[in-house]
This record gives structure tokens, sequence and C-alpha cells, in this order.
């Protein structure tokens, strides 16, 4: 049987660290990276019996600190975990059954991921199956460590799995825009502006309203109700605050932007509202709906 090791990175997160390290009991070892905590992780972390190793904190690149963790580990596959991830008990067996083969043809397997935020399992649009690239060879798999919202890639063939990640995500509405504003916008403002990306005044309405669309449309967030409509707009606002510190990056410069600028701005957003109503509500539509609702959006 092929030995796992299990790589969890962590910073203050004493509340989850010991069901974390429990659902990946059944791995060879355990290795927690510890970047700073200033509470009782690492202490909690070592009594569940994970090996804690401490790192540097750097909230603008975490991967960097899961990079450093897979060089510590000893087996020949890794499972990869955020301090508030557990692995299920779908996922432990069909690893388990998996890590019996002698010769596993891939490199590598992404899991799907259930986001449980503001105490909801959050069942579409970007939350689920929010598949991640987890379990891999050692030395197959790394981060890029250049943003905070990448994924692991694997150097050869990826294949999936069917059991599941759970991600105990946001819990409260202060956590995410903390985190947007500590961890994740400043990141992406720093990935826009090494690519040398520009701004001009109408992509202060028009990021967060294409990022809404395609959360709460495209992706289907409406199904998920109240949840699914304060969570896409709250990606809209995480949007907004990107835009907001570019132009505050290059320095609040001054632009006239007058009413009929901005009017056609909101008639546009209007049309495309209507058009992905429209579109969602013909999917499930009777044959004579479905027409309708194709003739609006050709009119459109």
């Amino acid at each position: 049987m092929n030995a796992l090791s299990v790589v969890i990175t962590a910073h203050n997160n004493q509340d989850q660290i010991a069901q974390t390290v429990n659902s990946a009991a059944f791995a060879d070892e355990i290795i927690v990276i510890d970047n700073q905590s200033t509470d009782h992780t690492a202490r909690l972390a070592k009594k569940a019996g994970a090996r804690v190793i401490p790192h540097k904190n750097n909230p603008t690149n975490l991967n960097d600190s899961k990079n450093f963790g897979f060089t510590k580990a000893r087996g020949p596959w890794i499972l990869s975990l955020d301090s508030d991830e557990r692995v299920e008990p779908d996922l432990k067996q069909e690893i388990e059954l998996l890590l019996q083969h002698e010769h596993i043809p891939e490199d590598g397997f992404y899991l799907p991921r259930k986001n449980i935020i503001f105490g909801k399992w959050i069942e579409h649009g970007l939350w689920y199956p929010d598949h991640q690239l987890r379990l891999f060879k050692k030395g197959k798999g790394r981060f890029a460590a250049i943003h905070n919202h990448e994924l692991l890639k694997v150097d050869g063939v990826a294949g999936k799995l069917k059991g599941h990640l759970t991600h105990f995500n946001y819990s409260t509405i202060s956590q995410y825009i903390q985190k947007i504003d500590k961890q994740y916008s400043d990141n992406e403002v720093n990935v826009f502006l090494k690519k040398g990306g520009r701004i001009a005044w109408h992509d202060a309405l028009r990021f967060p309203f294409q990022d809404f669309l395609t959360n709460y449309f495209l992706r289907g967030s409406y199904q998920d109700g109240l949840h699914g409509l304060v969570l896409s707009l709250l990606q809209a606002f995480y949007m907004f605050v990107v835009f907001a510190k570019i132009w505050e990056r290059q320095g609040f410069k001054s632009t006239s932007v007058n009413l009929a600028d901005t009017q056609k701005e909101f008639r546009y957003f209007a049309r495309q509202l209507l058009y992905w109503y429209n579109h969602t509500q013909s999917i499930n539509a009777p044959l004579a709906k479905k027409l309708f609702y194709k003739l609006q959006n050709k009119l459109l």
C-alpha cells in the first residue's frame, strides 16, 4: 500500500484544527505547517497527533507555506488541506482503496469540495462542486505561489475522485469582509497591476456587475435562495473593492463622469439583467414559454 502524508497549513484556527487533523487520522503522517499562530493552534494540532512545523506567515501569498509543507512530507502521496477543511468518510474510503494499488497511472486527483457558508452548504454557483486538485504524488504537484486564488498544478495526468472535502468557509459577514480586505483584494490588485492591467471609470460599475451576473445567473447561485443572492452581492462587492484599491494605487486619479455616460451603463446593465433572467427562466420552461423568452432575448 502507498503511504500517505497529509499536509495542513494553519494560522490562528484553534477552533477547527483538531477536527481537521482527526478527519485525516487514516493517513500515515499528518504535518501541520503553523504560520506563526498566536493562539493555541499549534498546541492543539500536536495534541491531536500532527507533526507541527513552524513557518513565517505571509497572508498575501498563502500558497508559499503549502509548497514548503510538501517538501517535508515523507510519503509518496500527499493530500493538501487547509485548517478549515475536513476529509469526509466517503473520501477517506476512496483514498484508502486507491492507495492499495501498487501502480497508479494518475499523478494527481481533483476532489469535489462542499463549502459551508453562513451555516449552509452552498450547492450551486461558484461554490459547488468546486473541484480542488489536492491529492498527488510527491514531487509532482505544487502551487505557483503568485496569488492566493490559484489551484495546485500537477506535472502529469490528473484524474477525479468522487469523495468530498468539506470546507467550513465564512461563518460571519465580518469574517468575509476582513478576509477580502486583509488577504484577497490586495493580492488581486498586485496580480492585476503586474500584468499591466488598466482601469477606466466605468469599471467601477462593470467589475461588480459582471461578477454578480456570472455568479447569480450563469453559475446558478439563485438556486441557493437568500444565501445565493447575498453571496453573489458580496462577490460583486469584492470586485468593487478590487477596483477601488487599483484606483487608490494609481493615486486616486481624478476623472470626469457625466450622468449621460452612467445612464448608458445602467441601461446596458438593465438589458443584461433581463437577458439572463429570460435565459434562466427558459431552461425548464414549457416549449411555448421557452420560445417566448428566446424571442425576448433576440429583441434585446
